[in-house]
């Protein structure tokens, strides 16, 4: 055998292979930059797919939340008799249904209640009604968690002429009834708190942003309650429970407590066992004198 020479190098290849290797590995890179595109345009279309059904999800909690809250004229659930009845030693509030739209209220059924009942008619505007809560509203709280008597509060609002135009009485009042819709047993606290950072009269009174923060400062606070609160949902209710009340703005006979005839002649109108108090509305013994009377009587 005739061994190859030593120094033998293989062949390059000619001109045409070079060609045809180029074309084979221009053709290869096309296919993968086509990959890579048709790759990207999937990554694409998903992410943009995954955000449009984002925002229609969002799109649609917001249109939910708006519906939910929807001023419609219905009243708040627990206040069937245009008031909160609040008892026990937790100032819970009695559950009810809601007066739908165009009904009437249901008087509370007194029957199976124990110790006194106080009923008080109030205007989250009014002073006078400011002056009878910061007199009375921690005995009144004790005689109801100590059991001696029950406490129904109707929220009103005649007095939406002295804020400026900004209805503050009514929105208070909507306020008011957005927490006994969907934080109830916090009501009387929020009663509270709305007396204690009461606005002045012919003042444009607090703003929806800052009802909001009363009511939080009070304990009771929910993206619902906000909403009702911005949305003016139970102004409609406001409207037609104060009507029920006082139609003219002057003294007129209502069926309140009972839904017996009583007289109104203003806020605050407080009974005690179904009789009107019309003591100093300022002296916290007068109040309690007048309290311990009904009980005797009772």
């Amino acid at each position: 055998m005739v061994a190859p020479p030593a120094n033998r190098t293989s062949p390059q290849p000619g001109k045409k292979d070079r060609r045809e290797a180029a074309r084979e590995t221009a053709r290869i890179e096309r296919e993968a930059e086509k990959k890579r595109q048709r790759r990207n345009r999937v990554f694409l279309q998903g992410g943009i797919l995954v955000g449009v059904i984002a925002i229609i999800a969002v799109v649609a909690l917001v249109i939910l939340n708006v519906n939910a809250n929807k001023p419609t004229g219905d009243g708040p659930k627990n206040m069937a008799s245009d008031g909160i009845l609040l008892s026990g030693s937790t100032m819970a509030a009695v559950p009810t249904p809601a007066i739908k739209a165009g009904g009437k209220p249901v008087p509370t059924d007194t029957s199976t209640l124990k110790g006194v009942r106080i009923v008080t008619y109030i205007d989250y505007q009014c002073p006078f009604c400011q002056q009878f809560e910061a007199a009375n509203a921690q005995q009144i709280a004790s005689m109801v968690t100590s059991g001696a008597a029950t406490l129904e509060i109707h929220p009103i609002a005649f007095l939406d002429a002295n804020s400026l135009g900004n209805k503050y009485s009514s929105r208070a009042a909507n306020a008011a009834a957005c927490v006994a819709n969907y934080d109830p047993n916090k009501f009387y606290a929020v009663n509270t708190a709305l007396f204690a950072n009461q606005p002045a009269e012919n003042t444009s009174g607090k703003t929806d942003k800052e009802l909001i923060a009363v009511l939080k400062d009070a304990g009771s606070s929910s993206s619902k309650i906000s909403s009702c609160i911005t949305s003016q949902a139970f102004v409609p209710w406001v409207t037609a429970a104060t009507a029920r009340i006082d139609p003219s703005g002057q003294t007129v006979t209502f069926k309140g407590v009972a839904n017996t005839p009583q007289k109104f002649a203003g806020t605050p109108t407080v009974f005690v066992n179904g009789e009107r108090f019309t003591g100093s509305i300022t002296d916290p013994a007068v109040f309690a004198a007048f309290v311990e009377k009904a009980a005797s009587a009772g």
